[in-house]
């Protein structure tokens, strides 16, 4: 059975020669690296050139899965595409200093943890790319390629899998389209895509783990949580650590201490 939704409508009509630079934004999670070869392939078939696409990744730092920066250049590689790493870091310093610097955690009103440490910092590549390009008297086109997917939440369910990016889009230098290129792609389909790719993916995986973020985002379920504290203890106590000090719960229905707790009477009853 076909277990890919693609909306033809839309990915069969995209013409990467309609732009100046394609950018992939890269997780090196399981979409993004789906979402690479998507889009490697269509350039492929179109005979786009390789050096207008540039994959990019906003390195979190500690809060990330470690090896997930080298992972996303290992991806971006085996492809033969530039790959640049921004520093997610902010003037409060990596995300969990800004959580506790902010005296709070980030939530689905309040998601600065994407705006300022990935999407703010990414945004600094456009201006880069549009500098580098040499283009003059008209704005340059921007192919902007992300990886969510519908089946990932409502909330990404909704997402228009083409469109006009106006936030990052400017009068004079750029005009920029977001692609969403693995929008209906089901997850049964991302993983035969990865397995046929040969490309290598994040060991977080086979941990147990659904997606590769933060090691400990705000969204996961405690028993998703559980998996990552087992595997990042020290990471653990650091988030306690902040979740007491600045006494603001990690999520609004159970604090990051417990799932520390569950995890240490986990081994007091194996003992």
């Amino acid at each position: 059975m076909e277990l890919s939704l693609f909306d033809s409508s839309i990915n069969d009509h995209i013409a990467l020669g309609d732009y100046d630079i394609v950018l992939i934004n890269s997780s090196a999670g399981k979409d993004s690296q789906a979402m690479l070869d998507v889009v490697y392939h269509k350039a492929i078939e179109q005979n786009y050139d390789l050096d207008k696409m540039v994959v990019v990744h906003a390195d979190l730092g500690k809060v990330e899965w470690q090896g997930t920066r080298e992972l996303a250049e290992e991806q971006a590689d085996h492809y033969g595409l530039r790959f640049i790493a921004v520093d997610g870091v902010t003037k409060e310093g990596d995300l969990l200093d800004h959580i506790e610097a902010k005296g709070m955690f980030p939530d689905s009103a309040r998601r600065w943890c994407t705006s300022d440490h990935k999407r703010a910092k990414i945004d600094k590549v456009f201006t880069r790319l549009v500098n580098e390009s040499g283009i003059e008297g008209r704005r340059v086109r921007i192919l902007n390629c992300l990886g969510f997917r519908a089946e990932e939440s409502p909330a990404r369910a909704k997402r228009i899998p083409f469109s006009m990016n106006m936030r990052a889009s400017n009068k004079t230098k750029r005009v920029i389209y977001d692609w969403l290129p693995v929008h209906d792609m089901l997850e049964g389909a991302v993983w035969d895509r990865i397995r046929k790719s040969g490309v290598p993916y994040h060991k977080a995986y086979d941990l147990g783990m659904p997606r590769l973020s933060c090691v400990f985002c705000v969204f996961a379920p405690k028993h998703q949580l559980e998996i990552a504290g087992k595997h990042n203890p020290e990471l653990l106590s650091e988030y306690v650590r902040v979740e007491d000090k600045i006494g603001h719960s990690f999520r609004k229905d159970f604090k990051i201490a417990e799932v520390q707790q569950s995890l240490n009477n986990q081994t007091k009853g194996q003992a």
